[in-house]
């Protein structure tokens, strides 16, 4: 049973992982991960080697060299994708592809994977976040899919409105929930030497603002209201620090990272600046934040099971189903700096304290796993439209 894994960036390998492992543990089982884009990326912390010490050695990797920073080099970056998957299917031979998300790199792997007649296994389908262009890119995959894990019931529905079969698309909750509730973080002191940062008595905002690619406004001036308003929340909050994470390499990224770095050179007593947390330095954060700022879909999807809110920025994650604890604002300077207060405030923290997460389906991978397993022990009839009744 060879499973391939591609993964291409920080945030998805973060999910997948555990999952990874336990098809690991089957007898018989041949986990073929496959890196690509921002883990072979220098600038966004190489990580690579995050992969490896997890005990994963690649089985292939897809170099994704362009450095453009427009959208005519995503379309140049993911052609290098679509071929560099091709070529590492050809040679490992997988019987079943295991893709995550939205990202125009995954879309490349399952096109890649279905060209070459392996049946794909899509996580997180049925999803909406209409500020993206991965919402489309999303839907895309999911057409490409043999096998459907959502992350909500109504997710579930939305795949099979598109024509998926219901007997092969499982509401199994979202993977990222079950890895932060079974994860033990790590000691307060290990972290804060690892972030070089103290925690004891701070209230600290970890922030990641990605660009918006729907977003017609250059996602530079988003940012630099982003830093202003965090300015004023220093202002008004003497114990407030923020952890800032690098925003991913969609069209538009790079131009936000020197006004990052040089924010956080500028306020090294409130503010620290890291290309990639990885997962066990971000959910072990969560444990000791006291909210999350920006647009990553960790803040909707994860950050309610730490019983901390969200400020969720702007258009990028519109129409994700979002627990209470998720507070939405404009882009502006003004809003993001009263969406950051009001998060603050003990009412607030109270309430997200006790917020459902309606991302929690309970043991999300030994879901998976069996589902998968039982998909690939019967030979794959073709897919076939489905139509509503």
């Amino acid at each position: 049973m060879k499973i391939c894994i591609p993964t291409g960036t920080r945030a998805d390998w973060g999910l997948l992982r555990p999952l990874a492992a336990r098809l690991r543990s089957l007898p018989g089982a041949d986990i073929q991960v496959v890196p690509a884009n921002m883990h072979l990326d220098s600038r966004f912390g190489h990580t690579l080697d995050e992969i490896i010490a997890d005990g994963f050695v690649p089985a292939a990797s897809v170099p994704m060299d362009e450095r453009g920073d427009s959208p005519a080099a995503r379309v140049r970056a993911m052609s290098q994708a679509l071929a560099g998957f091709g070529n590492a299917f050809e040679a490992l031979k997988p019987d079943m592809l295991v893709a995550l998300g939205d990202r125009y790199e995954m879309l490349a792997a399952a096109e890649a994977a279905v060209l070459q007649g392996i049946p794909v296994c899509h996580i997180a389908g049925g999803e909406i976040s209409e500020g993206a262009i991965d919402d489309c890119l999303r839907h895309a995959i999911t057409k490409l899919s043999h096998l459907h894990l959502t992350a909500t019931e109504d997710y579930r529905r939305r795949v099979i409105q598109m024509g998926e079969s219901p007997d092969r698309v499982f509401n199994v909750g979202a993977i990222g929930v079950a890895n932060f509730k079974s994860m033990v973080p790590m000691p307060a002191q290990e972290l804060e030497q690892s972030i070089d940062m103290p925690l004891a008595g701070r209230t600290v905002a970890i922030v990641t603002y990605h660009p918006a690619t729907l977003d017609p406004r250059p996602h530079s001036v988003l940012t630099q209201n982003l830093l202003d308003a965090l300015d004023r929340t220093i202002d008004a909050v003497p114990d407030f620090a923020a952890v800032i994470t690098y925003p991913n390499n969609d069209a538009g990224g790079a131009a936000a990272i020197p006004l990052l770095e040089n924010y956080a050179a500028d306020r090294p007593q409130n503010v620290r600046i890291i290309p990639s947390l990885g997962a066990r330095r971000y959910l072990s954060l969560l444990h000791y934040a006291a909210a999350v700022v920006g647009n990553s879909s960790s803040g909707i999807v994860e950050v309610p099971s730490a019983g901390i809110p969200t400020v969720d920025i702007g258009i990028r994650q519109t129409g994700r189903t979002a627990a209470d604890s998720v507070l939405h604002c404009a882009t502006d300077t003004d809003s993001i700096y009263r969406a950051i207060v009001h998060a603050l405030s003990p009412e607030m923290r109270r309430m997200a304290a006790k917020t459902a997460n309606p991302y929690d389906g309970g043991d999300t991978a030994a879901k998976m796993t069996d589902i998968i397993v039982d998909f690939l022990s019967r030979p794959v009839a073709p897919k076939k439209f489905y139509n509503l009744p």
